[in-house]
């Protein structure tokens, strides 16, 4: 993911700060608990696309 990119980018649903996680080629909201997957390159930035991660989910301490 490109850094430039990853600060630019917010959660569509808070508007706070998103983590890569490179691991699973997602882009984490911690504070919602979303991932939302990056598709060849492509950020897919819906709150319906996004995976709901569970409190002990290893990407939320990516």
């Amino acid at each position: 993911m490109d850094s430039k990119l990853l600060d630019i980018l917010a959660c569509p649903v808070c508007k706070g700060p998103l983590l890569w996680s490179r691991a699973t080629a997602e882009l984490v909201c911690r504070a919602d608990r979303l991932a939302f997957p990056v598709r060849e390159e492509i950020p897919i930035m819906l709150e319906e696309e996004a995976r709901r991660l569970q409190s002990d989910d290893p990407v939320l301490g990516t």
